[in-house]
């Protein structure tokens, strides 16, 4: 069992940045895969970002590849998303999840991960 609260997220003009972080409690969070999706109004959740248990290895989704970075701390059990040059369309709430299945790279399937967050908003204006 792992609990997940985001926090970081904000109003910020397109062209910005923005850190979201992801605390974890319960059990030890380096067992998991952590991964972060988002959801905009009328759409589907969507994968944005995932790393494994050691966070070697990292996978994006191809609208923020170049642009956002997944990172983990293990000690602190915390996961990050550092977000550049902020894009009105990345408007969202974004949500971090928890795979507890051990895997050689991140899975984009939304069923794949066991434990989610309340999520935060990020709202990007032009």
């Amino acid at each position: 069992q792992v609990q997940l609260v985001e926090s970081g997220g904000g109003l910020v003009q397109a062209g910005d940045s923005l850190r979201l972080s992801c605390a974890a409690s319960g059990r030890t969070f380096s067992s998991y895969a952590p991964g972060w999706f988002r959801q905009a109004p009328g759409k589907d959740r969507e994968f944005v970002a995932g790393t494994t248990r050691s966070g070697v290895n990292t996978y994006y989704t191809d609208s923020v590849k170049g642009r956002f970075t997944i990172s983990r701390d293990n000690v602190k059990n915390t996961v990050y998303l550092q977000m550049n040059s902020l894009k009105p369309e990345d408007t969202a709430i974004y949500y971090c999840a928890a795979d507890r299945t051990l895997r050689s790279s991140p899975s984009i399937l939304s069923s794949a991960y066991d434990y989610w967050g309340q999520g935060t908003q990020v709202t990007v204006s032009s």
